[in-house]
């Protein structure tokens, strides 16, 4: 039987406990609510984790091509 993998943001929930600092907590639950509380911290774990991979991308795109420039010009081959 071969296991799915599924990608961030697909798949099945799951239950997953996690622990907030009380204000956090408390203002995530004025902003959205008891019944928004899973959404809302998945989306933000999910958008944390593209961040991450995106970062990791460029780091490595900066060690094989030099640093990437703030202006705007012609993208690099491979990049």
């Amino acid at each position: 039987m071969s296991e799915i993998s599924h990608g961030i943001g697909e798949g099945p929930a799951t239950r997953f406990s996690v622990l907030l600092p009380e204000g956090t907590a408390r203002a995530v639950r004025e902003r959205v609510g008891k019944r928004q509380l899973s959404a809302f911290i998945a989306e933000a774990v999910e958008r944390e984790l593209r961040g991450r991979i995106l970062d990791e991308y460029l780091a490595d795109c900066e060690q094989r091509n030099g640093s990437v420039s703030l202006e705007v010009s012609e993208p690099r081959q491979g990049c």
